[in-house]
């Protein structure tokens, strides 16, 4: 079975899944290792790592390669973070293109006005519910595999509120969508009504320090969410532990004493499978 159709598989059931969220393909793998279901490509972490704010900096053209990389050194399903499609109707037609190639399973959609913001600061606009449809539309139509997953994103909750949101949504999944995400809702109340109203699997974005309170998985999956995103828990990490050695670093002038927290050689070589690329050389080059 293939990556997208092991997601939809993962959408059809009872199930909620959790989907860690990584910001580089070293990220992707650790995440793949760790025994989870799909990895989430997220747009704000690769732009942070990158060097820059959540700000729709970056182009197309600078995430594609990524989500090539990524999806050629993991087994699981991958969900890509589209943005906005990076323009109108035209410019999602040349996105899906170049996404549905790298082979992602799934990628996301938002209706903000462009160039966006990170679903969780202030000042948000979004387009018209009639320009996110043609764009669903354009994105609907694209697609060659029947089976990539299109999830379609409003970030119209905090301008026009929840039922608003969830209105938009039914109209994107009616346009062609397959997954609902009504991104940041504020109360424990709004997360619960959106899967009852959404009319098809719904995703939900966790994760401390936005606008969205954090339940625990079981929770979730009782209000009906199918699919979890967690996009910067991995990220805050990486950001701390390296903070921390650097300190210990220019303090002492080495990381003896820390050694024992850190990856091993071995731990190093098994995050991206030396042993197999080893194996390799044995077979072709001997």
């Amino acid at each position: 079975m293939n990556a997208r159709k092991t997601l939809r598989g993962l959408l059809s059931g009872s199930r909620y899944v959790i989907v860690p969220g990584a910001f580089d393909t070293l990220t992707a793998r650790l995440v793949q290792l760790a025994g989870f279901d799909a990895v989430y490509l997220t747009g704000g972490g690769f732009a942070r790592a990158n060097g820059v704010p959540d700000l729709g900096l970056l182009t197309m053209s600078e995430i594609v390669p990524w989500l090539h990389r990524t999806v050629d050194a993991v087994e699981i399903p991958v969900i890509a973070d589209m943005d906005t499609g990076y323009g109108n109707a035209l410019n999602v037609i040349r996105s899906v293109r170049e996404f549905e190639k790298s082979g992602i399973a799934a990628f996301h959609l938002e209706d903000q006005v462009a160039p966006k913001k990170c679903g969780h600061y202030e000042g948000k606009d979004v387009v018209s519910t009639h320009e996110m449809t043609g764009k669903i539309k354009a994105a609907a139509d694209t697609r060659r595999d029947g089976d990539l997953v299109i999830i379609a994103r409003t970030d119209a909750l905090a301008i026009e509120g929840v039922q608003a949101a969830i209105d938009r949504v039914n109209a994107y999944l009616e346009a062609g969508a397959d997954v609902g995400f009504v991104e940041a809702p504020r109360t424990v109340a709004e997360m619960a009504a959106i899967p009852k109203a959404v009319k098809g699997p719904v995703l939900i974005n966790i994760f401390a320090g936005g606008k969205t309170p954090v339940l625990t998985a079981p929770e979730l999956e009782a209000m009906g969410y199918r699919l979890g995103i967690y996009p910067s828990q991995t990220q805050r990490a990486a950001i701390s532990a390296i903070k921390e050695v650097l300190g210990v670093l220019k303090a002492q002038g080495d990381t003896a004493g820390i050694e024992a927290r850190l990856a091993s050689f071995a731990d190093r070589e098994q995050a991206v499978g030396t042993e197999r690329w080893r194996a390799l050389e044995a077979k072709y080059l001997a």
